[in-house]
């Protein structure tokens, strides 16, 4: 089975900027004007998963929760080193998230678009 987490945005290049930026994902697909929408398909080449987010005429009218994340478990420490570089170096201030277990087992940022993502460090291997 493969995973695509969809979500309507008003600001999708700065989702695109953040996440290829920020996580290092790579622009896998894109489409416009597709039935009156605009999107880009996010992730890594090979994986199972993949993000979209998409952008038309009507605006989101989604508010996100402290509880609504999606968490990301790089494979290395090299890999998640890089992410918490990418971090500082984009100015993205971590949050405290809601749930105390990601306390100790990631760190916490929000995306553009206000919704939190984990970055774990619990499967990092090496």
């Amino acid at each position: 089975m493969k995973f695509r987490c969809a979500r309507h945005t008003s600001r999708l290049n700065v989702l695109e900027e953040f996440y290829t930026q920020v996580l290092d994902l790579q622009v896998l697909g894109r489409f416009e004007n597709h039935a009156g929408y605009d999107g880009v398909f996010l992730g890594k080449e090979g994986a199972d998963w993949h993000l979209e987010f998409t952008q038309s005429a009507d605006l989101p009218e989604h508010q996100p929760d402290d509880d609504d994340l999606l968490v990301f478990y790089p494979q290395t420490h090299e890999a998640y080193d890089a992410i918490l570089a990418a971090i500082r170096e984009a100015g993205v201030r971590l949050v405290l998230p809601k749930n105390p277990y990601w306390l100790e087992h990631g760190i916490c940022v929000q995306d553009p678009d206000g919704y939190q993502l984990i970055i774990s460090h619990q499967r990092v291997e090496g």
